[in-house]
């Protein structure tokens, strides 16, 4: 009578509690051996929200190719850091970006930052 009774065998027709349960979640994996479109988009391009574009737009701010480029490479820098949300300062402008979602979130020109606070961000970086 000493015998243990381990899960499964108290109930043996019933389906195991989901700590015992083990799932596996597949990715979706391209036939060519490449990387998909999907996931070069994600990694390699900046969005910008509609929040963001209608500031861009207000404040006369346009973001060159060349300065979209140093804008994904500053992201990729502030993301191997840890960085959530993030301030990065481009040319005297101020971007709010997302950086999980790689999203400009919203836009400052040098006028509109004067004694600004910013707030719920954890990191910030200067772009040259």
């Amino acid at each position: 009578m000493t015998e243990r009774i381990s899960i499964g065998q108290l109930y043996p027709n019933t389906i195991p509690p989901a700590s015992t349960r083990r799932t596996t979640i597949q990715q979706p994996v391209s036939t060519s051996g490449k990387p998909s479109f999907q996931k070069l988009l994600q990694e390699q391009y900046v969005r910008i929200s509609h929040h963001a574009e209608v500031r861009l737009k207000e404040r006369g701010i346009q973001l060159q190719p060349e300065q979209l480029d140093k804008l994904s490479t500053a992201i990729d820098k502030v993301a191997a850091k840890g960085a959530k949300d993030a301030l990065m300062l481009l040319n005297g402008n101020a971007l709010i970006v997302n950086v999980p979602n790689r999203t400009v979130v919203t836009a400052l020109d040098g006028n509109s930052m004067n004694e600004h606070v910013f707030t719920q961000i954890d990191s910030a970086i200067f772009i040259s």
